[in-house]
């Protein structure tokens, strides 16, 4: 995503540190910068997915967060109306991690018992 948005530069002329004057350069920067905020969310999610669930399962959902995140780039450049079912993909995937990982955290803990 970090490439398309240094090409999107080289073939609008707008360099940077510019982010404005041109739709697909101020979508494309914007599509890559909102994957970034998610990051914070998904990553620790998966991670505690793997450990108070299943490794193999936290990875699948975070291989599916990937796919609805290029889904939502993609589709965020060409116009932000298609960016809406990537954005559904991946945040399945994202409150899938985060609730099933809260939800085991808070079922241990009511239960007094480790994973």
């Amino acid at each position: 995503m970090a490439l398309r948005v240094a090409r999107t530069h080289g073939s609008t002329g707008i360099l940077a540190p510019t982010m404005t004057g041109d739709p697909v350069l101020e979508r494309t920067s914007r599509a890559h910068v909102n994957t970034l905020e998610w990051m914070p969310i998904v990553l620790p999610s998966m991670w505690l997915f793997a450990i108070y669930w299943s490794p193999a399962v936290a990875a699948i959902l975070g291989l599916v967060w990937i796919v609805g995140r290029v889904i939502y780039f993609y589709g965020y450049i060409a116009e932000p109306k298609k960016r809406f079912p990537g954005f559904f993909i991946q945040g399945a995937a994202a409150f899938a991690l985060l609730l099933g990982a809260l939800g085991r955290i808070i079922y241990l803990m009511a239960t007094n018992t480790a994973p």
